[in-house]
C-alpha cells in the first residue's frame, strides 16, 4: 500500500467501512438492523438498537420511557411495551393520557379493528364508527369504557388527592383483575404497569378521556384530584435517586410532546429550581418526526437539550434522533432488544416512591433556598458530537 493509500485509510480510521452483507432468508430483525441499516435513518435506527443495547440497559441503570401519539390503539402496547416491560427494560414511563385510555380497551377486550384512512368520515359518523386514521372502533367503545373508569374512580381508595402514579396504579389494579376474569395474558400496558412495579405518569392528566371523566365526577362530589406537584417532585425524585447511587439516567422518547418535556425537566427541576448540583441525563433517544428548525420542544435536539442541563455533555456524542415514524422504529426495536439483551430484573419503582421523594426533599430542604441560587454548570469534556 503506497504512502497516499495508508493516508487516506488513516482520514477514514473512526468509521466503519460500508459494505454491508445481502440479506438472507432467514435473517432476524436485529441482524438485520446490524447488517443492513448503514446509513441515512437506518443507520440512526441501528444507532438507537445499539444504544439502548449496549450503553442505556446495562450496569443497572434506570430507563425512562414517553409516549406521544396513538400508539395503544395501533396495538404497540401488546406488541412491543408490554414485553418490553416484562423483561425489565422499562422502569418507569411518562404517557399521553390518550395513550393510557385507548390501552384500556385492550385490556378490557374490546375490539379495534384495522380499516383504512381513505374512508368517508360522514359515513363512519352516521355509522357511529370512530377512526384513528386507520384504526376503527365501535362508539360504544368510548362509552363502555368511560363507564368503566367512572365506575372504578367512585371506589373509596380513589377519594383523596394523589399523583398520576397512583392513581394509574389504582386503576391497573382493577384492569388486571378484569383482564384475569376475561382470561386475558398480557393486554394491557396499565395492568402490567401495575404487576411490574413500574410507575407511569401523565403530563397533562386533563388532556384525556381518562381525565374528562375524573372532571366529570367532580361534579359529583369525587375526592378524587391529581396532584401536578406530586409528579413533578416524584419524577425528580427517580433520577436524583439513581444519579447519586452512580446510575444511568437514560430517557427513551418516542415522539415528542409533553411528556418528552416532562421526563427531560427532571434535571431543571433538580438544578435550576433545587438548586442541587447535577449534570444531566446520561443517554437521550428519540424516535421522532418532528423538526427541530421551528423550535418547537417535540423537534429540540439532545444538543439544545444540554444548553438547559437536561443532558450530560459528556455523553452527548453517545445520543441519538432517529427521525421514523414509531410505528416502524418500535418493533423493530423491541425484536432486537429481546434478541441481544437479557431479561433485567425489575426495579419496582412505584414500589419505593415514598422513599425516594423523601430522599430528594431532604436533600432540597437542607441544601436549597427560596431565594436565587446558581449551581456549577457542568462543561463538556469532549468537543466533538453528533447532534
Amino acid at each position: 500500500m503506497g504512502a497516499k493509500s495508508k493516508a487516506g485509510s488513516r482520514r477514514f480510521a473512526n468509521y466503519p467501512r460500508l459494505n454491508p452483507l445481502g440479506i438472507g432468508r432467514d435473517i432476524s430483525a436485529a441482524d438485520l438492523i446490524d447488517q443492513t441499516f448503514m446509513a441515512y435513518n437506518g443507520g440512526r435506527l441501528r444507532e438507537a438498537a445499539q444504544l439502548i443495547s449496549k450503553k442505556m440497559l446495562p450496569k443497572n441503570g434506570t430507563v425512562g420511557l414517553t409516549l406521544t401519539g396513538a400508539l395503544t390503539p395501533a396495538g404497540l402496547g401488546k406488541s412491543c411495551l408490554i414485553p418490553m416491560m416484562k423483561a425489565g427494560f422499562i422502569d418507569w414511563i411518562v404517557s399521553t393520557g390518550a395513550n393510557l385510555y385507548h390501552d384500556l380497551h385492550y385490556g378490557l377486550d374490546m375490539k379495534l379493528y384495522a380499516g383504512s384512512p381513505f374512508l368517508d368520515d360522514l359515513e363512519l359518523r352516521e355509522q357511529s364508527v370512530i377512526r384513528i386514521y386507520d384504526v376503527l372502533f365501535d362508539y360504544d367503545v368510548l362509552l363502555d369504557t368511560d363507564a368503566f373508569v367512572r365506575r372504578v374512580i367512585s371506589g373509596p381508595e380513589f377519594q383523596k388527592p394523589m399523583g398520576s402514579d397512583e392513581f394509574h396504579f389504582l386503576l391497573g389494579k382493577y384492569v388486571h383483575e378484569r383482564g384475569r376474569k376475561l382470561k386475558l395474558k398480557d393486554s394491557s400496558v396499565l395492568a402490567t404497569a401495575c404487576e411490574c412495579g413500574i410507575p407511569i405518569f401523565t403530563s397533562s392528566p386533563g388532556d384525556s378521556s381518562i381525565g374528562m371523566n375524573v372532571a366529570a365526577m367532580a361534579l359529583r362530589d369525587s375526592g378524587l384530584t391529581i396532584d401536578p406537584n406530586r409528579d413533578v417532585n416524584q419524577t425528580a425524585a427517580i433520577v436524583y435517586d439513581a444519579k447519586v447511587r452512580g446510575l444511568a439516567s437514560s430517557v427513551f422518547i418516542l415522539g415528542g410532546g409533553s411528556p418528552k418535556n416532562f421526563i427531560l425537566q427532571t434535571e431543571p427541576q433538580i438544578q435550576e429550581v433545587m438548586g442541587i448540583e447535577e449534570s444531566g441525563h446520561d443517554y437521550f433517544l428519540q424516535i421522532t418526526d418532528a423538526r427541530p428548525d421551528t423550535g418547537g420542544l417535540s423537534g429540540a435536539t439532545p444538543a439544545e437539550a444540554v444548553s438547559w442541563g437536561k443532558v450530560d455533555p459528556d455523553t452527548l456524542p453517545d445520543c441519538v434522533v432517529a427521525y421514523v415514524d414509531t410505528t416502524v422504529a418500535l418493533p423493530l426495536l423491541t425484536a432486537y432488544l429481546l434478541t441481544r439483551n437479557r431479561p433485567r430484573k425489575a426495579k419496582r419503582l412505584y414500589d419505593r416512591r415514598d422513599k425516594l421523594l423523601g430522599k430528594l426533599s431532604a436533600r432540597y430542604l437542607d441544601t436549597g433556598t427560596v431565594t436565587k441560587t446558581k449551581t456549577g454548570r457542568k462543561v463538556a469534556k469532549r468537543t466533538s458530537a453528533k447532534q
